[in-house]
């Protein structure tokens, strides 16, 4: 049996049922602390006018954004107590909703961030759409208007993603976890894209953009379980693992296992030879360069140096000077033409012709 055939007969027999009622881990980041999202939280987020430009971010209107962010808040609310939706916002195929709320340090705290100091609301993170039979989910990040651009989606994305596709019951088990994005988006593109994210396809014409009076198409990007790398993705931001989250133990352990594999196949190709050759020349030219620092004169030194040597070119340009003589100097070359000459004594050699 070949390796796609087992990985075939393990999807067969896996489970594709979601649970009935699920606990919704805290998650803690660098600069932010998720923890489960509650109706409470909802008066705030039009506090922090997080539903400004909701066009331009997910294509949606302010009024269709705030409407689909209370119902997956309600959502998530039911599932953590087993209960269906109900009120008015159930789902035929029974796809569940998971949200977060964001929470940061005051910015006059500079302690890291933690579940006791993070008492300040950003907004909101959502796994939607959840479909237990595809094992797939939709991650959409809502911020208050004055904490847009600021890294806090960067910091919380990679760790929400890693809890959905760890297994159960760390996490939900997911193949795939997706976004969309306006096509005007172009910053964001590029954000989901270092996240890992793969360009999947294009919905032509698909939300209207009423201030520029015209259709706009919406791009589809998503990353596979198989694919997604959360110690590469946090990386290229310059964020660190943190392995008390929910899968990020395994995830950490998956990439070393991945970094082995990728060494092993260069060393096969003799490719990893001329990598280490490589990193030994610059290692050896920065402990020469350390040497020759070391060897290098003091500023003291150098400044005591200096100093004798501008004295010895005072003296030098003193006597040079013709008119200080008893008598005068008959030379037909100049006096500067001797200067410089006394100066190249000390310093660089004259140029040709002088």
């Amino acid at each position: 049996m070949t390796h796609s055939d087992e990985r075939r007969e393990e999807e067969r027999e896996r489970s594709r049922v979601l649970p009935t009622r699920i606990t919704i881990p805290d998650i803690l980041g660098e600069m932010v602390y998720l923890r489960p999202a509650t109706s409470q939280d909802l008066p705030l987020m039009d506090k922090l006018d997080a539903y400004v430009n909701a066009s331009g971010i997910t294509g949606k209107d302010r009024v269709a954004e705030r409407a689909a962010v209370h119902a997956w808040v309600r959502r998530s609310e039911a599932w953590t107590q087993g209960a269906d939706v109900g009120g008015g916002v159930d789902d035929p195929e029974h796809r569940r909703t998971i949200a977060w709320a964001l929470m940061t340090t005051p910015d006059d705290n500079d302690e890291a961030v933690n579940a006791d100091n993070a008492t300040e609301f950003l907004g909101m993170i959502f796994l939607i759409d959840i479909d237990g039979w595809a094992r797939s989910a939709r991650i959409q990040v809502v911020l208050g208007k004055d904490f847009r651009g600021r890294g806090y989606s960067r910091d919380a994305m990679p760790r929400v993603m890693t809890y959905g596709f760890a297994e159960q019951p760390e996490g939900l088990g997911l193949h795939r976890i997706w976004v969309a994005v306006p096509e005007k988006n172009t910053r964001t593109f590029s954000v989901y894209q270092s996240l890992g994210f793969v360009p999947s396809g294009t919905s032509r014409d698909a939300l209207w953009d009423n201030r520029l009076g015209k259709y706009q198409d919406l791009n589809v990007l998503d990353t596979l379980v198989d694919e997604f790398d959360p110690v590469r993705a946090m990386d290229a931001f310059g964020m660190h693992v943190i392995t008390s989250n929910p899968g990020m133990e395994k995830a950490l352990s998956l990439h070393q296992h991945s970094m082995a594999i990728k060494k092993q196949e260069l060393r096969e190709a003799g490719l990893l030879k001329d990598l280490d050759d490589e990193r030994q020349r610059l290692a050896d030219a920065a402990r020469q360069a350390a040497h020759d620092a070391e060897q290098a004169p003091t500023l003291g030194e150098t400044l005591h140096r200096d100093a004798e040597r501008i004295a010895g070119d005072d003296v030098d340009a003193e006597n040079a000077w013709p008119y200080n003589n008893a008598e005068r100097n008959t030379s037909k070359k100049a006096w500067w033409r001797t200067l410089g000459r006394d100066r190249n004594r000390h310093g660089a050699a004259p140029h040709d012709g002088e």
